[in-house]
């Protein structure tokens, strides 16, 4: 579990059972086990309700089978965050009262789809969330508003305008990224070396 710093950053559970119509769950990587522990308390018909949105690691992925087999009513595997969102998207569209969310794996993932939640009207409190996996950061430039993603090392430089960025603590839900100022802005060319702060 990730520490909160700063009132902005975000804070995680772990996922539980709630009642509901339809149980939409998306998580990549290492937040298929988290779907995995809540299905051992789960009721026998839980997943027959449940849409599961799974983005793997990898081809091959050991989790899927596992998955499969949890008998849910849906389940999509995808290569990719953005080959999910349409899927994400048209479910979140077509939701009712009762929807329960549950996002896991790792904070890109997690911001990603709690934005798109939110954009329909979910209150981001209503929204259950388990950080599993990677701490890699997603961050956006506050200089070019370009945002770069799987952020490991800060210092770092961007990915769009090539300034050198310290990686704050700080998180804008509206945008679901961390925020990246620059550096050197006061002692240009001055630039700390980089370590790896996330992994």
């Amino acid at each position: 579990m990730l520490e909160g710093s700063i009132p902005s950053r975000p804070v995680y559970g772990e996922l539980e059972i709630r009642p509901g119509r339809l149980h939409l769950m998306v998580a990549d990587a290492e937040g298929a086990e988290a779907i995995l522990d809540l299905a051992a308390s789960a009721p026998s018909d839980f997943f027959a309700r449940a849409h599961i949105i799974y983005i793997p690691k990898t081809t091959g992925d050991k989790f899927v089978a596992r998955l499969e087999q949890l008998a849910p009513a849906q389940l999509y595997v995808g290569p990719s965050y953005e080959a999910a969102l349409p899927r994400l998207r048209r479910v979140l569209a077509a939701a009712h009262m009762g929807l329960q969310v549950y996002l896991a794996g790792t904070e890109g993932l997690i911001g990603r789809a709690m934005l798109e939640a939110t954009q329909v009207g979910i209150p981001h409190s209503a929204i259950q969330t388990e950080h599993r996996g990677s701490t890699a950061r997603r961050v956006q430039c506050v200089h070019c508003k370009g945002i770069t993603e799987d952020v490991t090392h800060d210092p770092f430089q961007c990915a769009h305008c090539g300034l050198h960025l310290f990686v704050r603590d700080h998180y804008s839900r509206r945008i679901a990224a961390f925020q990246g100022v620059r550096v050197d802005a006061e002692d240009p060319g001055n630039i700390p070396e980089s370590v790896e702060r996330f992994r």
